[in-house]
């Protein structure tokens, strides 16, 4: 889950989110809670999605307390399956919502046994049918016991069919044919049309019938309170005024019980956090690294870092002008020294300065190999090789690296113009992008500016625009109104269904436009798509592993997005605070968070 303030947002959340959303590439912007590892624990390798967890037996954690929990805003709904559903939204139902399959560490699904007893594919052929085998102490809070009705409402607000229902994607839910009790109440069998590989990121979390079960009830009704509750907590409270939403602990919740009395989720913004912190009006936050010196002065407080499930990449518009030719995407990316850029970022937070490898597949991840070799190394000069190849041939005039003026500026905002000292040019004119930022973001200038430099070795003039953060994505990144962009995806258990999108090729539209799902490079294949879709119905996982890294390959091939390093997860909290910190793929464990004894 990201608790990200930068405007490089879009989406993809795991699976607490029917939608993945693009999260933002500055340090320290994601935070996930668990109270199940040790501290620094679950790395395979340097650069791995990491942990860094103050971890504390649960019999050292006292009853009861307020933890008042920094995020981003008020969500706009409290429904996960929503197209403007955010990060808040999916900690929201994580805490007071079943959830069929939880990750650990490494990102790999395990049945959560306060819903399931356990869940398995038990028919192949002629179709696939999954069996969910539930807790029959799995109940709502108004006494009704989770069941088959639950499951079949949701698989028909999701499954596409009913375009009543207001719905941000319906992946998997689509496959699925009929859904049924099996032999007694907690048995639900789910059949399916064609086979299904991530059939366990369904049904998490699992809405009441209640919310799932008419349009009404789905577009709107949830959007502010959630009318029962089946997990730790329950919604007590949605104050946008004040800017909170409290979770209380849930009376008829059937596991351990929650630690907290409730749990605060508070709207601060990321630049008076510290202050907050320093005041004792936050106990748990994730902070920029600009913060980090003022928060470790603080007295009672403690910092949290790890390499965090989520990458940062440059991303590369292959829909027009110059990059639609795939050799000037392989010179742009040829001439970007990754390795410099992940140190620049990482070392000075004493993170493992590893430039990422797979589009598809963090280092934490079974299956996990670096993959980019099917782009290149950096190479100025193969880079250049690649320009002329494409007819942009250096010229011999001198124009000195140079940066605008102070002064200089444009009608969308700041604008900054990196020149060559040889400029490459094609017909008399000379070979420009469009580099766009969002503004007020000291990571995203100082990678951006690093690139332009870099860019200009080969001869490629640079203007790094910078546009207001709240229109970032919906204005340039999903209009197609950049050359290129900084942002970053968060990691997934299930590569194969939460990647299509991003990757996925674009389909032209009747009236010529493009429909391009999350995939703002508009760069894609067949044999991407083709892979990727073979990898969803692969029901051996080993199979779908290949099918997989084949893709990945492919996906390094295209060059519409070249991944910079893993981003990191700075996370600040009281020293009294347990079971909170950063927590990579894990996935929360809300009831045992709280306070030391």
């Amino acid at each position: 889950m990201n608790r990200s303030a930068d405007p490089t947002a879009v989406t993809p959340a795991p699976r607490a989110r029917a939608v993945r959303i693009a999260v933002a590439l500055t340090a320290g912007a994601t935070l996930t809670l668990t109270g199940c590892s040790s501290g620094g624990g679950g790395n395979h390798a340097a650069g791995t999605a990491g942990t860094d967890v103050a971890t504390v037996a649960r019999s050292g954690v006292r009853d009861g307390g307020t933890l008042r929990w920094a995020t981003d805003d008020v969500p706009r709904t409290l429904n996960a399956f929503q197209a403007d559903a955010d990060a808040d939204t999916a900690t929201i139902a994580g805490a007071t919502l079943p959830v069929m399959f939880r990750l650990d560490a490494h990102g790999k699904p395990h049945a959560d046994a306060d819903f399931l007893k356990k869940a398995d594919v038990t028919e192949t052929e002629p179709r696939q049918i999954v069996t969910y085998q539930l807790n029959p102490k799995a109940k709502w809070s108004d006494g009704r016991a989770v069941g088959a009705a639950d499951f079949t409402a949701q698989w028909n607000a999701l499954s596409g069919k009913n375009s009543a229902f207001w719905t941000s994607r319906n992946a998997g839910y689509d496959r699925i044919a009929s859904i049924k009790e099996g032999a007694d109440a907690q048995h639900v069998e789910v059949t399916f049309s064609t086979p299904y590989a991530d059939w366990r990121s369904l049904f998490s979390p699992l809405y009441p019938k209640s919310v799932t079960g008419s349009p009404d009830a789905f577009n709107d009704g949830a959007r502010t309170s959630l009318p029962v509750a089946a997990g730790p907590f329950a919604v007590k409270d949605v104050d946008a005024k004040a800017g909170t939403v409290t979770l209380a602990r849930n009376p008829s919740w059937w596991g351990q019980p929650a630690k907290l009395d409730q749990l605060v989720l508070t709207a601060v913004p990321r630049s008076k956090r510290a202050a907050a912190l320093a005041a004792g009006t936050l106990d748990l936050a994730d902070i920029d690294p600009g913060a980090l010196a003022a928060v470790k002065k603080t007295r009672g407080m403690a910092v949290r870092k790890a390499p965090d499930a989520a990458y940062a990449q440059l991303a590369l518009n292959g829909s027009a002008g110059p990059l639609a030719d795939e050799r000037v995407r392989h010179a742009v990316a040829r001439a970007i020294d990754r390795k410099a850029i992940a140190t620049a970022v990482l070392k000075p937070l004493g993170l493992p300065a590893v430039p990422l490898g797979n589009h598809l597949v963090l280092p934490s991840q079974d299956g996990y190999a670096d993959h980019s070799s099917a782009l290149g190394a950096t190479d100025l000069q193969q880079a250049q090789a690649l320009l002329a190849d494409a007819g942009w041939k250096q010229s011999t005039a001198k124009t000195g690296d140079q940066a605008a003026g102070p002064g200089r500026s444009a009608a969308s905002g700041a604008l900054t113009v990196v020149e060559p000292n040889r400029a490459v040019t094609k017909s008399n004119k000379q070979l420009s992008l469009r580099f766009v930022l969002p503004a007020d973001s000291p990571t995203l200038d100082d990678v951006g500016g690093r690139i332009a430099k870099m860019l200009s070795a080969i001869g490629i003039r640079t203007e790094i625009t910078k546009v207001d953060g709240a229109s970032y994505f919906q204005d340039h990144i999903a209009a197609g109104d950049f050359d290129l962009a900084l942002y970053s995806w968060p990691g997934s258990a299930y590569p194969a269904t939460d990647e299509t999108p991003i990757y996925a090729k674009p389909v032209p539209a009747p009236d010529g436009s493009l429909t391009v799902a999350q995939n703002y490079t508009r760069v894609g294949t067949d044999q991407i798509d083709q892979l990727l879709d073979r990898a969803g119905s692969e029901l051996n996982a080993s199979t779908a592993r290949s099918l997989t890294a084949q893709a990945d390959s492919r996906i390094w091939a295209a060059a519409g997005s070249i991944p910079l390093y893993q981003r990191p997860a700075v996370v600040a909290l009281r020293t009294s605070v347990a079971n909170a910190g950063a927590f990579g793929f894990q996935t929360p464990a809300y009831a045992d968070m709280g306070f030391r004894k």
